[in-house]
């Protein structure tokens, strides 16, 4: 679908998503988890679990949810542990898809994925099969009245950023993984970010036909409807 910018590939189809807010929460409640087992359960000194907060808060998750599911991290608490999954294939029409799943249990969450995949017309492969039209890198968002450019451009740069682009009213930095804390950090002067994450962004892109664009949407809105699935990335536009 021609007309997109080099950053649409970062967005996420929520919208089927975000009609199941229950799914949402555990989805929000399963990184908040992880990222506090990993690191601290303080999110002031463990920016991953900072950055699962406040993408909950953004949501309008609950307090008490949060604060539960920082809990169900202690070692004291009897949850059961997630993991990290990470699936790679191609959907209709060709194009690279990068699914990324929090799960306790990773044989049924493949079994589950394999099968969207084949479901929905796409095509199930190993690990490593597309990530190399990838870059896996920190990517933050900000509106671009939260400051001159300059001075963000400055800002960025002497914490780490690889770019600082201005597009449709927005600050686009991205940053190599290792340098997302400290990068986070320095740019709380300028307030909250619309967006604050690791992604996996596209190095080059498959253009679809309006139609074709349709069925990946629907192929990706199934893969998102399942509780184990945070997030999906391709490679079209």
């Amino acid at each position: 679908m021609s007309g997109h910018s080099k950053w649409a590939t970062t967005k996420h189809h929520k919208a089927a998503m975000d009609a199941k807010r229950g799914n949402m929460f555990t989805k929000l409640g399963k990184e908040i988890t992880i990222a506090a087992r990993l690191g601290d359960p303080d999110p002031d000194m463990n920016p991953r679990l900072r950055l699962a907060v406040l993408a909950a808060r953004k949501a309008s998750m609950p307090n008490d949810n949060i604060k539960r599911a920082i809990a169900r991290a202690l070692p004291d608490s009897g949850e059961g542990e997630y993991h990290e999954a990470r699936y790679e294939g191609y959907a209709p029409g060709g194009v690279s898809v990068i699914v990324e799943c929090l799960t306790d249990n990773k044989n049924r969450t493949a079994a589950e994925v394999r099968s969207l995949f084949s479901k929905k017309g796409g095509s199930f492969g190993e690990t490593g099969s597309v990530a190399f039209n990838f870059d896996h890198v920190g990517l933050f968002v900000y509106p671009a009245s939260a400051a001159k450019f300059d001075d963000m451009f400055e800002t960025a740069a002497g914490a780490g950023a690889l770019d600082v682009e201005e597009e449709d009213g927005n600050y686009m930095i991205t940053c190599e993984i290792p340098s997302f804390g400290a990068l986070m950090k320095a740019l709380e002067k300028y307030g909250e970010p619309e967006t604050a994450k690791i992604i996996w962004q596209s190095k080059m892109t498959t253009e679809l036909s309006e139609e074709a664009y349709a069925k990946l949407e629907e192929f990706i809105g199934a893969l998102e409807e399942n509780d184990d699935v945070q997030d999906v990335y391709h490679n079209a536009v």
